[in-house]
């Protein structure tokens, strides 16, 4: 499987995302041992990241604790590795009876080849209430449950600088495609790059096309994409948003030099905090990227935040968002203790402890009902934004490159690329996409 964009996104926030913490230490892991469950031992498979692997540690200590029949225990793996390693045990004998993945077209492949147990059952009502409908949605296929959230969100959001939009004499930050455009012309008149854009990473482009594809035909026009059916890059949507993209470049939104901007290395963040761009579109993660590298910006209040404008005509409900639902904890349908698996998954991820642990570490948690929660935490206002758009979102799309196969995925970027740089227009990405 190629490297990811969530992939990526993880690792930009990994460290991030620390300086959120609060209550959070290290830990290590029981290691890469035997895999197999079974007899009351139930093996959870996860990622190594150092400001989440604390808070899973504690959840599976107090699983342990109060179990009587099911003892649980953590491994943990580097994440390039782990998609491997996981590919490679699913459906043997040694694969865990737990494992994270990131639901949509990732879970579907493992779904499609029967090595994931179908929760369906397991879970009932009370507790499917529990999760955002939005969320829950990304771990069900065909209708059928087979991923439980088990992480923060990670919706895409439209990130400004207080600061260059008061000296641009922009008020209020765009609420519509043509306040966007207005908002572009006049910080380029202050000679401030109106957007930041990571351009050397088409994953970071992609968010503009699948928020604006949203908005221009719906969520149904990218359902009907990953579900492969004929003629759906032909969809007139697609060509629309493509062009929207196109005026974009043309009118110098993103700047000139948009295409040397490295985000793994920080490139468009530090623009946006510097005051040498005014707007960025990015993962949730943004906040706690700034606050690390930029704590001022921050905490003097000069970040602002803001949902992705509504477009004319648009079909999408603008209240749809896109990016990352969440992750998922899994079963594997060789599970030795499938009974265990599904009892560590239902008394864990819910468990009032660990959704305050995941807020400690600026997470946003897929839960149900924890508004007032999140209003008492830290960084409380920009989690409630974080949680209200999740909360409130008809179609939550997951981000392209992980809802489509690997090879689809790759040629979309690569061609998206070219867009951007005006080496190919909306009609040809359309029939580079359509060939076979």
């Amino acid at each position: 499987m190629m490297k990811s964009a969530l992939t990526r996104r993880t690792l930009t926030a990994l460290c991030a995302v620390t300086a959120l913490a609060t209550t959070a230490t290290a830990c290590g892991s029981d290691g890469p041992g035997s895999a197999g469950g079974g007899g009351g031992k139930v093996t959870v498979w996860t990622l190594q990241d150092t400001a989440f692997n604390p808070v899973q540690k504690k959840s599976v200590d107090a699983y342990n604790k109060a179990s009587k029949d099911t003892r649980a225990s953590m491994q943990t793996f580097v994440n390039d590795p782990y998609k491997q390693k996981l590919q490679t045990a699913l459906g043997s004998p040694n694969a865990p009876d737990v494992f994270l993945n990131w639901g949509g077209g990732n879970l579907s492949t493992y779904v499609k080849a029967g090595s994931v147990a179908d929760l369906s059952a397991d879970l009932d009502a009370t507790f499917k209430a529990k999760f955002l409908p939005s969320v829950l949605a990304g771990g069900t296929i065909d209708g059928k449950v087979y991923g439980v959230p088990m992480e923060g969100v990670q919706p895409v959001a439209l990130f400004y600088n207080k600061d260059v939009f008061a000296k641009a004499g922009i008020t209020a930050p765009p609420a519509t495609w043509q306040d966007l455009l207005t908002d572009v012309d006049k910080m380029k008149a202050k000679k401030v790059t109106p957007i930041a854009l990571a351009g050397s990473q088409a994953w970071t482009e992609l968010m503009w096309m699948e928020y604006l594809l949203d908005r221009v035909g719906g969520p149904e026009v990218f359902a009907a994409i990953q579900a492969g059916k004929p003629g759906a890059w032909d969809d007139p949507a697609v060509a629309t948003a493509l062009g929207m993209i196109k005026d974009l470049v043309a009118r110098g939104a993103f700047g000139t030099n948009y295409g040397s901007v490295n985000q793994d290395a920080g490139g468009a963040d530090a623009l946006l905090s510097r005051g040498r761009a005014g707007m960025e579109l990015m993962g949730s993660w943004e906040y706690a990227g700034q606050l690390a590298t930029a704590p001022k910006f921050v905490k003097d209040n000069k970040l602002g935040w803001t949902s992705f404008p509504t477009v004319p005509n648009g079909k999408g409900d603008p209240k749809n968002i896109v990016g990352n639902p969440s992750n998922f904890f899994s079963v594997s349908a060789t599970s030795k203790d499938r009974t265990g698996a599904v009892d560590f998954i239902k008394k864990t991820v819910t468990e009032p402890n660990y959704v305050a642990d995941l807020l400690s570490i600026g997470q946003v948690p897929a839960v149900a009902g924890i508004d007032a929660q999140i209003k008492s935490s830290p960084n409380a206002d920009y989690t409630s934004f974080i949680y209200g758009l999740v909360a409130g979102a008809p179609s939550f799309t997951q981000s392209w490159d992980q809802a489509l196969d690997p090879a689809t995925a790759q040629k979309m970027l690569t061609n998206l690329q070219k867009v951007f740089n005006k080496q190919s227009t909306p009609e040809q990405f359309v029939s580079a996409m359509d060939a076979k």
